[in-house]
């Protein structure tokens, strides 16, 4: 089997639909993507592991390796998009089209256009001289639970010691993002007829003063925690999402406050959450109140990746940039955590993802490609370290 020219590949991976939601109605297999991949890169003499994910049917990783070794370098994606509206598309969202110097079609830049460029760049290298590995990463569902990319530390096995996440960065070098949470706080009080308020115990009013808190407490993590290299250099926690109560004379039996929190890397999730416990608890004490802290997800813990590390000394040499910081998160810090250094960088531009009439710009493609094949030639064919 021969590998397709690089448009086709473009093509056959956006018409192969591969959304991955929190909401059943939208949410996917990422099968036929995973098979367009696996096939592809056996034709180019990889060794290839399709791995189902447990809980998650219908979900895989693929593998695929060339050499041997766990020194070398990985190159990931992953093979998910968010749900779209294709009515809000000029063109359809399933189809690459060309206009305006830009290949349009739903994961063009974000992400299944790196696969392409990867594919592009490495089918003329000599692959059988590798002197360390070259592995390729194809993940499910970024975009969703990460459920790819945390499941791959069930492997117990060291993938390689050099990553790049192929995120569009408008092939800039990112070593480190801020994470996210999205917390929800439900307080239980009691209801009962408005004329009284003794009758119950307002689940609104509590909830008043637990804003108030959530705020102070944004207010103490801004003025402990700064990075300035990031655009916002303080952690941000936003108010999203409130309801609570069913009629005006009714004292409110129950309300839920929702909000997401971006922390800075060296700031843990859980350890923040067990904050916010402490505050909570100390403050609704004598309330009357019950009230929980439930995760709306897991959450995505910051990354940072140290700015000696040899991939990004690199890949600040190879692009003329320096190696900066971002506010959305990746699959990066799962890779660290399985002892790889990780930088996040490939083409495209973030403002495109998510969006309809996303696209991937022709002048990106060429310099995507020969950055590739750099990356491949210094730390597999004749690495120096």
């Amino acid at each position: 089997m021969k590998t397709p020219a690089f448009l086709d590949m473009l093509h056959a991976l956006i018409a192969a639909p591969s959304v991955s939601s929190v909401n059943p109605a939208w949410d996917m297999s990422n099968a036929n993507v995973i098979e367009l991949l696996d096939g592809w890169f056996s034709s180019l003499g990889f060794s290839t592991e399709t791995l189902d994910i447990p809980g998650h049917p219908g979900k895989s990783n693929l593998i695929a390796t060339a050499g041997s070794g766990d020194q070398g370098l990985v190159l990931s994606g992953h093979t998910d998009t968010v749900p779209f509206d294709a009515e809000k598309w000029a063109s359809d969202p399933l189809r690459v089209t060309e206009r305006d110097g830009r290949l349009h079609g739903m994961g063009t830049t974000d992400m299944k256009g790196f696969f392409a460029v990867v594919i592009e760049a490495i089918r003329e290298l000599p692959l059988d001289q590798l002197k360390q590995p070259l592995v390729i990463l194809a993940t499910a569902d970024e975009e969703s639970s990460m459920c790819g990319a945390k499941s791959l530390s069930d492997l117990h096995r060291r993938l390689g010691r050099h990553a790049v996440i192929g995120e569009p960065t408008s092939l800039k070098p990112i070593h480190m993002h801020k994470g996210i949470s999205m917390e929800s706080i439900r307080l239980t009080g009691k209801a009962g007829h408005s004329s009284n308020p003794d009758l119950g115990i307002n689940a609104l009013d509590g909830m008043h003063q637990v804003l108030g808190e959530v705020i102070r407490w944004r207010q103490d993590l801004q003025k402990r925690y700064q990075n300035p290299a990031f655009e916002i250099a303080v952690p941000t926690l936003n108010l999203g999402h409130i309801h609570g109560g069913d009629n005006p004379n009714r004292i409110c039996g129950q309300c839920e406050l929702q909000f997401d929190l971006r922390p800075l890397p060296g700031m843990r999730i859980n350890d923040l959450r067990n904050e916010l416990g402490e505050r909570l608890d100390i403050l609704l004490a004598s309330s009357g109140l019950q009230w929980e802290l439930v995760p709306v997800f897991d959450g995505i813990p910051a990354m940072e990746t140290p700015r000696d590390a040899a991939i990004i000394q690199t890949m600040e040499q190879l692009t003329g940039s320096p190696a900066g910081a971002v506010a959305f998160g990746t699959e990066g810090p799962y890779l660290n955590d399985l002892g790889m250094q990780t930088v996040i960088c490939g083409p495209g531009n973030i403002d495109q993802a998510h969006q309809p009439n996303e696209y991937l710009p022709l002048e990106h493609i060429q310099p995507a490609i020969n950055l590739i094949q750099s990356l491949v030639k210094q730390f597999c064919l004749e690495p120096n370290s």
